[in-house]
């Protein structure tokens, strides 16, 4: 019998309250590599989409956790040096136990498995009023502080969202244009006039905001290195930072953490209670963050790129992204609500930015954004394209782009010989005109097949449902980067895009996949 994978048994909606019986049998076999003998297994939460579960055990040395880490091998070595790192220094963080070998994990159906000390009690901070919020931001400033100085043990994957915030901003400006094309073709539903009527407004913000990004320090600041900065929580909130017993804020759950500039968790916290109280508060505001400050000093060049990314419109993002997959279930009435919700609260969003001293700068008509940055092979250094290096610097060369050249490469590489891309540039000049359509879904198709691929260069079968949501994206830089492609030649007023027409695809595939299961 070939041993269990762990793979992902079910869909991000609704309750999961069970894992596979294989998962099950190897919790226990896991938990024999402890020293430790086990009276009582309790399943608290699973993440079925992606393959993770936490249990309390209750142990001969108490209550502890045992937690399956749904990443790979590597990128969870990563966090879980990273959270002895934070313990040893002092940080109220779980104490991570050692198996009988010695080691941090076990490594069982191609997942690392932990097990922590159980903190007991944990309790929310008040979310009533102020003083919790401003606990919460406290400990999320010392937790910022003890991470500074980190290094990853050798053989971890590097994580780092340090020099990624002009690739973000990016994303989210061309998500928006994809949320009015989905908006236009499904305009009968009850949400979609109501977001057509948004776009604009959000897609202004974003453009302004990356330019502003630009014009910002944020390129001085990530140049001190990853390990400076140390590294956020990426899911700090009211569940994953709790009071303990000592009466201090804990927090839980690190396995997403991951070099970055710290008021990455600071902003998420703030905006998303802001939404949630439905008003941009300035007492709050300024409350937590002067609560973060006292334990984290931040500096006026950070604070800088705080309330940058506090203009963006994270959260219209956050709530709508999910349109792309089911639009006829999701443009409802209810989502229409939300958007009137959501508008409401952005109108108080901007006078506080503005009492808060933000500089958000409007964006040329003419600018276009620099969407890649030369970066050193250190990642210590970075510069916008238009940025112009200093007389004698060294100068790193760009990302590489994925080009149609390319495809042939990649189809050689899963599936053999390909057609020769000269054959199709000879046939399409015999018809005397370009097949959007089909030029297009050649491309994601080359790009579906790499995406299948695992970090060893075989594929895998069980990547696929977990990259197919990135293909459409990748296909939107193929378009703007691809030589063959007659860009001039735009459909006439009216008329859909091709790649409207390759989105309905795979919202169609997206939805055939969800009904199989």
């Amino acid at each position: 019998m070939e041993p269990y994978i762990i793979q992902p048994w079910g869909d991000v909606e609704g309750d999961v309250p069970t894992v596979p019986l294989e998962l099950e049998t190897m919790a226990y076999d896991v938990m024999r590599d402890y020293d430790m003998s086990v009276s009582e297994l309790l399943l608290i939460t699973t993440k079925p989409d992606k393959g993770g579960a936490i249990w309390k055990i209750q142990t001969n040395h108490g209550p502890r956790s045992l937690k399956v880490l749904h990443r790979t091998p590597q990128r969870s070595l990563y966090s879980v040096y990273a959270q002895k790192y934070l313990k040893e220094k002092g940080a109220r963080v779980p104490g991570l136990i050692p198996c009988k070998e010695g080691d941090l994990y076990v490594e069982r159906g191609g997942k690392l498995w932990i097990v922590t000390d159980w903190i007991e009690p944990l309790t929310p901070a008040a979310k009533v009023d102020l003083s919790g919020a401003q606990q919460l931001c406290y400990g999320l400033g010392e937790f910022h502080q003890l991470s500074q100085g980190y290094e990853p043990p050798k053989g971890a994957q590097n994580a780092s969202r340090l020099y990624r915030y002009p690739m973000s901003y990016h994303k989210i400006l061309t998500k928006l244009d994809w949320f009015r094309h989905i908006a236009t073709l499904y305009s009968d539903l009850p949400a979609s006039r109501k977001l057509l009527s948004l776009i604009d407004k959000y897609e202004r913000q974003a453009r302004n905001a990356l330019y502003t990004l630009e014009q910002s320090p944020y390129k001085d600041l990530v140049q001190r290195g990853e390990q400076a900065w140390g590294f956020a929580h990426q899911d700090y909130g009211w569940s994953n930072g709790q009071v303990g017993p000592d009466g201090q804020i804990w927090i839980i759950d690190l396995d997403g953490v991951a070099y970055d500039l710290p008021i990455r968790d600071l902003r998420k916290l703030m905006t998303s209670t802001m939404e949630d109280m439905g008003n941009w508060d300035l007492t709050w505001i300024r409350g937590m963050i002067d609560a973060y400050h006292q334990a984290n000093p931040i500096e006026p060049e950070l604070m800088q790129v705080l309330l940058i990314d506090m203009a963006m419109p994270n959260e219209f993002y956050k709530h709508v992204k999910e349109v792309v997959y089911e639009p006829e279930l999701f443009l409802n009435a209810e989502t229409a609500a939300m958007l009137d919700r959501m508008e409401a609260t952005d109108a108080t969003k901007w006078p506080a930015l503005q009492e808060l001293g933000a500089n958000i700068l409007e964006a040329p008509a003419d600018w276009t954004p620099s969407l890649k940055f030369h970066m050193a092979a250190n990642a210590s250094t970075l510069s916008f394209v238009a940025d112009t290096p200093a007389r004698g610097a060294q100068t790193a060369q760009p990302a590489p782009v994925i080009s149609a050249n390319d495809l042939p490469k990649f189809d050689r590489l899963v599936d053999g010989p390909a057609k020769p891309v000269q054959e199709k540039q000879q046939a399409r000049v015999q018809t005397g005109r370009r097949d959007w359509v089909r030029d297009l879904r050649e491309q994601i198709h080359a790009v579906q097949k790499l995406s299948e691929l695992s970090p060893g260069g075989k594929r895998d079968p069980r990547r696929r449902t977990h990259q197919d949501a990135n293909i459409t994206e990748r296909a939107r830089q193929i378009l703007a980067n691809m030589q063959p492609l007659d860009l001039q030649a735009l459909p006439a007023a009216g008329q859909l895009s091709p790649y409207t027409h390759e989105l309905l695809d795979k919202i169609a595939h997206k939805r055939k996949e969800r009904r199989s299961k």
